[in-house]
């Protein structure tokens, strides 16, 4: 397991030059076998991704030269989606605009208790433009998504849980860490499996329904004729060998 710091004080702002690190930071992880899942996190005390830096957007309005590449987002957020491996954003803080499309292009989402999201650009005169008007109506419905776009209020954890925005809340103090445990169970199953099945996911939910499960076939012969995951039937069968069937057997 990796994880992986975005820190820029003194509000961790989102500049093109920093997503180009992170994007530097995801192409070595993603051809990384030993990795099994990427731990997204902020490193200032109170912030997640606090959102785009604004300095950058307003020059570029202007015409003006930015440090970094501006297609540097959308190239990060692909990649973070599609990597092999399954990628949680622990958020800590804020996450508003940016770093809630940040999150959003992530595998999963967990909470401090302390964190909140929004999508505040229509407040700035324009719109989501890293995947919030596209991932966010994926997650959590249209009508939600919507409501949360065009009004930009925030959103705290315990409303971001019950709307299915995150998977979880954890408590603030010693949050990464628990975001690390609780990680645990995903990072200990079968790496190709895992890759597979993310794949599946992501790719399928772009497509028609015949389209997707296709495409999900196809991943799950590829599995199915590996050596692992012949080794590790042979195992499970053995054990329910060994059991009763009103046993319960963890595979």
């Amino acid at each position: 397991m990796a994880v992986a710091t975005f820190e820029r004080p003194p509000r961790n702002f989102m500049s093109f030059a920093a997503m180009g690190e992170l994007e530097q930071v995801a192409v070595e992880v993603a051809q990384d076998e030993d990795v099994r899942v990427l731990v997204l996190t902020g490193g200032v005390p109170g912030y997640f991704v606090a959102h785009a830096d604004l300095d950058d957007l307003a020059r570029l309005g202007r015409g003006e030269e930015v440090v970094g590449d501006p297609l540097s987002w959308s190239r990060t957020f692909d990649l973070l989606a599609r990597m092999p491996q399954p990628v949680v954003a622990a958020v800590g803080g804020q996450a508003w605009g940016g770093g809630c499309e940040l999150a959003l292009a992530c595998t999963l989402r967990v909470a401090a208790a302390s964190a909140h999201f929004a999508q505040p650009e229509v407040a700035v005169g324009i719109i989501p433009g890293a995947g919030g008007t596209q991932r966010l109506p994926r997650l959590v419905g249209p009508g939600r998504a919507a409501e949360l776009i065009l009004s930009g209020r925030v959103v705290h954890a315990d409303e971001a849980l019950r709307i299915g925005l995150v998977e979880a809340v954890l408590p603030d103090d010693g949050f990464v860490d628990a975001v690390v445990d609780w990680v645990q169970l995903i990072a200990s199953r079968p790496p190709k499996a895992v890759a597979a099945a993310k794949r599946a996911m992501v790719e399928g939910y772009e497509l028609p329904l015949g389209e997707g499960l296709a495409a999900e076939g196809r991943l799950f012969v590829e599995c199915q004729m590996g050596v692992e995951a012949v080794g590790l039937e042979d195992a499970a069968a053995e054990r329910y060998r060994h059991v009763g069937p009103d046993e319960r057997l963890e595979l």
